[in-house]
């Protein structure tokens, strides 16, 4: 099992952690299907009022798709095959709160777990980037969710300037896409505390509070994100060119810019 789901009945928060730190939480095909199957069973459970996303191994949040999967690609380019788009507790049509704890980085595919979480706590040793368009890839699912938390220049600029620059936890939180900014290995303390709190209340409230909420701006995300794999499929350089703009990237690309 590369996902941990524990459950304190006595609160009703159950916490949600990505299992894989040696490959810093990257998502592979077996992590997909299980984040999709945990989203699926809380809507079953009665028990489970709130939840929490996080992390293991402090060094990464998630670090979106792992390079090593091999996801087979239909010739036309009107249609894509990503793993990636059923990870998120919405598309799975669960509206119970989901709060996004984040320690280490968060970058990439992350945005889809980032994008469907009510809050995000980070750490203030957390960081945010997008790598897409440094190794020759269309940010568009990810740019598309970050689109609904953060203003449109910093959006464009975290998009666009790939693994040139990380945005720290201090300036997401100045943005708005962090709610709390911890100190560090504090985010998830601070996610479960906050989600004990959500847990107690009625859960039909809170459940169409949710719902209300992502209902103000479901019509542009859905809309947008109905453009994302048109994008995908004309921009994107050929997959073994992406290879190798990624083979290529420890000659000085661990150098960036924090903001």
């Amino acid at each position: 099992m590369t996902l941990r789901t524990e459950t304190d009945k006595e609160t009703g928060v159950a916490v949600v952690t990505l299992d894989r730190p040696e490959k810093l939480n990257a998502i592979d095909l077996a992590t997909a299907d299980e984040l999709a199957a945990a989203w699926r069973a809380f809507r079953f459970d009665d028990g489970v009022r709130a939840v929490v996303v996080t992390g293991a191994g402090g060094r990464a949040f998630c670090t979106g798709i792992d390079r090593g999967v091999e996801v087979p690609q239909p010739s036309s380019p009107y249609t894509i095959d990503d793993p990636l788009l059923a990870i998120g507790p919405k598309v799975n049509a669960l509206w119970k709160p989901v709060i996004a704890a984040v320690e280490g980085m968060a970058c990439g595919g992350a945005f889809y777990l980032l994008g469907e979480a009510e809050f995000v706590i980070a750490s203030e040793e957390a960081t945010f980037f997008d790598p897409h368009t440094t190794y020759g890839m269309v940010s568009a699912y990810e740019a598309i969710h970050m689109a609904q938390r953060m203003p449109f220049g910093e959006v464009a600029r975290m998009s666009l300037m790939g693994t040139a620059e990380r945005v720290s936890a201090r300036r997401a939180y100045e943005t708005g896409l962090v709610s709390e900014v911890t100190a560090p290995g504090g985010a998830v303390e601070a996610a479960v505390r906050a989600a004990a709190v959500i847990a107690s209340y009625p859960t039909a409230a809170v459940q169409g509070t949710v719902r209300a909420v992502w209902s103000a701006k479901e019509a542009a995300r859905t809309q947008a994100l109905a453009h994302a794999p048109h994008l995908i499929a004309l921009g994107n350089l050929p997959v073994e060119r992406q290879g190798e703009l990624f083979k290529g990237r420890g000659r000085g690309s661990g150098e960036f810019r924090l903001r």
